[in-house]
């Protein structure tokens, strides 16, 4: 099969001809149709985030067809269509495990980062963490729900009962769940980079009531700040925005130092926390309500080989919505 591996962090991914792999008895082999390029993968190939088992296929969110399944898979067979996230296993032991907060556990094991992923014609993932994807979306549209739609309804969701939100950085995650928050009867406020006039207008036109720079205030106090890009100093002006009582949800696994800030920034029962992964609960309830709103995602499409090519844009901001690698010719 082709592959794009990383070989060592902060060099380019080299294309390679590996054995398509072999599933263990409790995991799916999948023939990859699509697969989604994310910030997480930026951060393992610059050597942000430091623990991938090298040398690495990444991507985690794949979708693709099963091809064979091992002799215990029961909930799969051959043909059906699924996606594979980036939480692949857990030690299903741990108080977190057995309270359904298998994302804290502490010996999980990531798609793309621990475990091959899916910037490769194949790839094979443990059946208790696929999913089924809908029929509404094609396999292009669906790839960019499994990262950037999961983990943003999380944070959507811990957002609590906020009606009047804010974005910091508006990629894949944010354009995503500005369409769930809409459906929700929600107001969006969208903060990009100073003069991003264009991804300001792409935020307007999928329901945003505001859109703005990062270092303005919105017109109105928030009740709560999703920040989405992976700057730390977003912190504090996202705990400037939001009103007494108010919350910011920091999504992403990666993130620059958050400076130091006077207590009066955070006085008022304002609180800051972060999301951690997903559960297998939150993608039961997302793909289940993706296709209601419906939520369409905005993709920009790259061929395999140009999985540099597709990470390079994503660094430097040249796309807007989700960046998704075309696997199957």
């Amino acid at each position: 099969m082709r592959a794009m591996v990383l070989e060592k962090p902060g060099t380019p991914l080299k294309r390679v001809t590996l054995a398509i792999p072999e599933p263990t008895s409790t995991q799916i082999l999948v023939q990859v149709e699509a697969c989604g390029v994310c910030r997480t993968d930026l951060h393992i190939r610059d050597g942000e985030l430091t623990q991938p088992h090298l040398p690495l296929i990444l991507g985690h969110q794949i979708v693709g067809i099963v091809t064979k399944v091992g002799s215990e898979v029961k909930n799969f067979k051959a043909g059906d269509r699924i996606g594979v996230p980036w939480v692949g296993g857990c030690c299903n032991a741990c108080e977190y495990c057995l309270s359904g907060r298998e994302n804290l556990c502490d010996h999980g094991s990531f798609t793309g980062y621990q475990l091959q992923g899916g910037f490769a014609e194949y790839a094979v993932a443990n059946e208790s963490f696929c999913f089924s994807i809908p029929v509404e979306f094609s396999s292009l549209q669906a790839a960019p729900l499994l990262c950037g739609g999961l983990i943003g309804y999380r944070a959507l969701r811990m957002s609590g009962e906020a009606k009047k939100l804010g974005f910091y950085g508006f990629g894949s995650s944010a354009h995503l769940m500005t369409q769930l928050a809409v459906y929700q009867g929600k107001s969006v406020y969208v903060f990009t980079r100073s003069g991003d006039e264009k991804t300001q207008a792409f935020a307007k036109q999928l329901g945003a009531i505001w859109a703005g720079s990062s270092d303005e205030l919105p017109p109105v106090q928030l009740d709560a700040a999703i920040i989405f890009a992976p700057v730390g100093s977003l912190a504090l002006a996202a705990l400037k925005a939001v009103a007494k009582g108010g919350r910011v949800v920091c999504a992403g696994i990666h993130m620059s130092d958050i400076p130091s800030f006077p207590y009066s920034l955070l006085y008022g029962e304002r609180m800051i926390c972060s999301v951690t992964n997903l559960t297998r609960q939150d993608g039961k309830e997302f793909l289940e309500l993706a296709p209601k709103v419906p939520i369409h995602s905005q993709i920009n499409v790259y061929p395999l080989e140009k999985a540099n090519q597709a990470l390079d844009d994503l660094k430097q901001g040249k796309v807007n919505g989700s960046v998704v690698l075309r696997i199957k010719e």
